[in-house]
């Protein structure tokens, strides 16, 4: 039986000037089969939807500095410009009340209801949590993941497509995924982060040999 494969892509650097679906072709092209998964950075699709901002755009408001208090410090959450960014994005009463009913929640034993009530509050990278010229914008989740990794899926001869958030704690979440793609297995396959965000320039990685059933 054959092992399982991550291989990550080097790419250019890519910017909001490129199309996500023209980078897939171009830099995959001698490498994907049909038996094969192409899984991607979220930040980088984000980035071709010129979904970012620079902290300087934007203004800092009071519920921005007092949710970000209550936040852990490894969390792009912490940062005022972060909360600030989610807020802008979801909605600044919304992203409070969320968070209450979160703190609510937590006590009660249930976590990650305000990350399920506002998402881009998960997905949002703060200032260095891109690769470089974004490491100093604050970069927002995708839009429309799911029809994206469709719309690649449907360009590109292959088994499927997921689109990935990943860090180097192992934490691992599909944001959206192609027809047939189990987003579970993804995480267990995609938990040690292939990708490499920073000098590495490797936002796709292609893997192999993955003879799982995919999702009915």
């Amino acid at each position: 039986m054959s092992k399982v494969e991550v291989i990550p892509v080097k790419t250019a650097v890519l910017t909001e000037q490129d199309n996500i679906i023209d980078v897939i072709k171009k830099y995959t092209a001698n490498l994907v089969t049909k038996e094969d998964i192409i899984c991607i950075a979220e930040s980088v699709v984000a980035i071709t939807q010129h979904r970012f901002t620079r902290p300087e755009e934007l203004h800092i408001s009071w519920q921005a500095r007092l949710l970000r208090r209550f936040v852990p410090p490894e969390g792009s959450m912490s940062s005022l410009y972060g909360m600030q960014a989610a807020m802008n994005i979801e909605g600044k009463w919304k992203v409070l009340f969320s968070f209450l009913i979160g703190g609510i929640a937590k006590v009660c034993g249930k976590r990650g209801v305000w990350y399920s009530l506002c998402p881009q509050a998960a997905l949002i990278d703060d200032v260095t949590g891109t690769m470089p010229p974004f490491d100093k914008c604050i970069v927002f989740g995708p839009k429309n993941p799911t029809q994206v990794a469709n719309q690649i899926a449907q360009q590109i001869d292959c088994k499927g497509v997921c689109i990935a958030d990943v860090n180097d704690l192992k934490r691992a979440c599909i944001v959206g995924y192609s027809q047939g793609i189990d987003p579970t297995h993804m995480v267990a396959l995609l938990r040690n982060n292939p990708f490499g965000n920073d000098s590495q320039t490797t936002p796709i990685v292609i893997i192999k040999n993955d003879i799982s059933k995919t999702q009915i």
